[in-house]
């Protein structure tokens, strides 16, 4: 018995570290994959652009502007994290008051659907205009470097 007890606090120990360090991610504007698809398909994240600014060859200009485009990003998505990581709390709330009607739970739930949304398009929207700022020669190199080579993606197409 008390093992089964040990088990189930871990559990709820691990649940509660996890949701924590989620809420951390969002609340620093992080990618947590959200921007994924872009970047498997050509469109580099400022990020890793400029880390990879020297063998790039990024001109003042680029780097710049990607810094530029780095820190509103950045900006936007802690923003958009804060609120998504409040309704969120609002969402647990609801459950935790023990009195939860459907109307109620239709919004909380759909604004924070709507949130997600939002936080995942400003990480695309990003790549998205990272790349216009990149030559097609740096996102070919760029996805050399980060291992998203055409022919590394043929492979796993089959």
């Amino acid at each position: 018995m008390k093992t089964h007890m040990l088990i189930a606090l871990l559990l709820l120990t691990g649940s509660a570290q996890a949701q924590e360090d989620r809420e951390k991610q969002y609340l620093e504007g992080a990618g947590m994959g959200y921007a994924r698809p872009a970047e498997r398909n050509h469109f580099p994240g400022p990020m890793h652009v400029l880390e990879l600014a020297d063998q790039l060859k990024l001109t003042g200009e680029q780097r710049a502007a990607t810094q530029k485009l780095m820190e509103t990003h950045k900006a936007q998505a802690r923003g958009i994290g804060a609120e998504l990581v409040a309704a969120e709390r609002e969402l647990e709330l609801l459950f935790r008051g023990g009195n939860v009607d459907e109307a109620t739970l239709a919004r909380a739930a759909r604004t924070t659907a709507a949130l997600e949304g939002e936080y995942r398009l400003a990480h695309l929207e990003t790549h998205r205009r990272m790349r216009g700022l990149l030559s097609e020669e740096q996102v070919k190199r760029y996805d050399e470097l980060r291992g998203h080579s055409s022919a590394k993606q043929e492979r796993h197409r089959h």
